[in-house]
């Protein structure tokens, strides 16, 4: 059993929270023409199209979705020319966006919820923290998306909310990840 399972996650201190947030679904959509077949479907589902390079958006679920709820929202961020990140809060409207793809030509969602966390950094030692972490490159600004190293880890950054960043990170390194993010938010108080 991994001990982050087990509640030990999260940091509060003044000027930083960072916390696993357990409720968002992670996906990849991987596909061979950004403005393609498949980049269509993913535009009639959700009703933008996919973000250009190193970008990211934030965009409220619509009833399109099955199930999706007033307060639900969908994240796209550009993680390479043929893959897209796909994160939501609504785990029934994810499920949903997930069929209407299934039988999309030239391209699929992989749901990766299971084996990918998403740690919710915010407040405004955020900045100092990612640069202890990492380098000034792996801090994205607002619409934003960026893979760099953190703690010598592999990490995808997002940011659409100013004062808000969400890394994604292999679940099988969160407790290191976490373990850096403590040492180093130690320095803080």
């Amino acid at each position: 059993m991994d001990r982050v399972s087990q509640g030990h996650t999260c940091i509060d201190i003044p000027a930083l929270s960072v916390g696993i947030d357990p409720e968002v679904a992670v996906a990849s959509l991987r596909y061979f023409d950004a403005a393609g077949v498949f980049a269509g479907a993913v535009r009639e589902a959700v009703g933008r199209p996919l973000p250009g390079p190193l970008r990211a958006v934030s965009e409220a679920l619509t009833t399109e979705l099955e199930g999706a709820t007033p307060r639900g929202h969908l994240i796209l961020a550009w993680r390479s020319p043929t893959e897209t990140v796909v994160l939501s809060n609504d785990r029934t409207a994810f499920a949903s966006l997930e069929r209407r793809l299934a039988g999309a030509q030239h391209g699929c969602m992989v749901n990766q919820s299971g084996g990918i966390w998403t740690i919710r950094v915010q407040g405004s030692g955020a900045r100092e923290l990612m640069l202890r972490l990492g380098s000034a490159a792996s801090i994205p600004a607002p619409g934003e998306a960026r893979s760099s190293r953190l703690a010598d880890l592999h990490v995808m950054a997002i940011c659409v909310h100013a004062g808000e960043i969400l890394l994604l990170v292999e679940r099988v390194y969160t407790d290191h990840l976490l373990a850096w993010i403590r040492a180093t938010a130690a320095d803080f108080s």
